[in-house]
């Protein structure tokens, strides 16, 4: 199997670029690749001629006392896992490369759905994910960009960018992976220790109970308040229901959000969480199906 191609500049990138025939599809990661990504790329795979991968940890979207200086930096163990997955070209520049004049004084604003749940836990994040994302669709020029599910806020604000922007790329949204005992795969899970990992089992335990619930036709609040009760053993930051557009269905725990609206025709929802275990933050989230019932 061949190595993908590394490129640091966007000089490089471009001449790479310029030279690909066939349709390119974009995985855009911060490194640390684990199977959630390999889902990412093998998505990219079987859509495309040409994939491409960029391996950036983005300063912008971490805020000051965050884990930016924390976060993995793997590049070798990386370039290893998009070999395997048959990448054909990996893009990994250095900040200067990204900012070459520094931090930008111009972001993309996300609106009000960057002010709710993540928006609201982590002020700016959504501001930062946006500006590095559009940069990184113009340096790559994808027809395809692919991300997961499991950052679900963030798939929508891309959507949503590209949409408004008139961005010429279409936007595919993988599953999210999950660990055999139901931990959704994070970079960030190798800083747990043994006992913060079997706390984190709480938030996927979570979004089960919440799920079980609904399927025997609860109502929201009681959807909320079954997953509620399989949080144990980490700070919680926020538990949401949500409708697929992230409107609140029942009065969130620990989060900004809008007004409660009814269950919408089909009733679909998506059940959000996030905590931290020990110094580590995670998130979660999985799809609900909903009766209607009165809340």
């Amino acid at each position: 199997m061949s190595e993908p191609v590394l490129v640091r500049t966007r000089r490089e990138l471009a001449a790479r670029r310029s030279a690909a025939r066939g349709s390119v599809a974009v995985v855009m990661t911060m490194g640390a690749l684990h199977e959630g990504h390999v889902a990412l790329l093998d998505a990219a795979r079987g859509r495309a001629d040409i994939v491409l991968v960029t391996i950036f940890v983005n300063p912008l979207q971490f805020a000051p006392g965050e884990d930016l200086a924390r976060y993995p930096r793997t590049l070798d163990a990386d370039l290893a896992v998009c070999r395997d997955a048959a990448a054909d070209l990996v893009f990994a520049p250095a900040p200067g490369e990204v900012y070459p004049r520094g931090d930008p004084a111009v972001r993309v604003d996300p609106g009000p759905l960057g002010a709710v749940l993540e928006g609201a836990s982590r002020p700016g994040h959504f501001a930062g994910v946006l500006t590095v994302v559009l940069k990184l669709l113009h340096l790559t020029r994808p027809d395809l960009a692919v991300f997961g599910e499991k950052d679900y806020q963030q798939l929508l604000l891309i959507r949503a960018m590209v949409r408004d922007l008139d961005l010429p790329v279409r936007i595919a949204a993988v599953p999210t992976v999950r660990e055999p005992d139901g931990l959704a795969r994070s970079s960030r899970n190798r800083h747990l220790s043994a006992p913060e990992r079997r706390a984190a089992l709480s938030l996927s335990a979570a979004l089960r109970a919440g799920a079980e619930a609904a399927t025997h036709g609860a109502a929201p609040a009681t959807v909320l308040k079954a997953a509620l009760a399989d949080v144990s053993d980490v700070d919680l930051d926020y538990l949401a229901l949500t409708d697929p557009e992230l409107r609140p269905l029942a009065e969130p725990v620990g989060a900004a959000a809008g007004p409660v609206i009814a269950v919408p025709a089909g009733g679909a929802g998506r059940l959000l969480i996030a905590a931290r275990a020990g110094a580590t933050r995670l998130i979660d989230n999985a799809e609900v199906a909903l009766s209607g019932k009165d809340r």
